[in-house]
């Protein structure tokens, strides 16, 4: 095993690297708050989705499906621009945990199949069951890629986030 920098795990929050466990100590408040007004209004985009495109029992959950797997294909674009591009401490919190997070609902998705199931529609549930976490992956894939590749040929690039590449205990100067 090669010794050398650590590789991040996650662009702009490694709980290796003492100050990034710090943030949330340091300002919970305005952290939490990001995340619960983010919350918020994913929430509210899935409700709308889910009352503009409602189902039955029996019948293929298509808002679920399609908000969870829109999420996804959004998530993989947030984490490559977070990857290639500086943003503000409360953009993760509020995009990321916030937003996207309130926005799919893999409860619900479980909340669907058993739906499916109890109402004797087994066929339906298990290409529900399939269809969302191979489309979720897919989605996740591709948002990286697009955005990758848009990030890679538009202005702006300034750098990895603040931050990358820190080796543990190294506080930026």
């Amino acid at each position: 095993m090669t010794q050398g920098v650590p590789r991040r795990v996650d662009p702009d929050v490694d709980l290796r690297v003492p100050a990034d466990r710090s943030e949330l100590t340091a300002r919970p408040a305005t952290v939490l708050g990001a995340i619960a007004v983010g919350g918020v209004l994913g929430a509210l985009a899935r409700a709308g989705v889910q009352a503009a495109l409602p189902h039955t029992s029996t019948g293929f959950p298509w808002s679920t499906f399609a908000v969870n797997v829109t999420g996804c294909l959004l998530i993989g674009a947030l984490m490559a621009v977070l990857g290639r591009r500086r943003v503000g401490p409360l953009v993760r919190p509020f995009l990321g945990v916030g937003v996207l997070g309130g926005f799919t609902t893999f409860s619900a998705y479980v909340v669907d199949v058993h739906r499916a199931l109890d109402a004797g529609a087994a066929p339906t549930a298990l290409a529900y069951l399939v269809a969302t976490l191979v489309g979720g992956l897919l989605a996740v894939a591709a948002g990286d890629a697009l955005a990758t590749r848009l990030l890679a040929r538009g202005p702006g690039r300034d750098g990895p986030p603040p931050g990358a590449g820190r080796v543990d205990g190294e506080v930026p100067r």
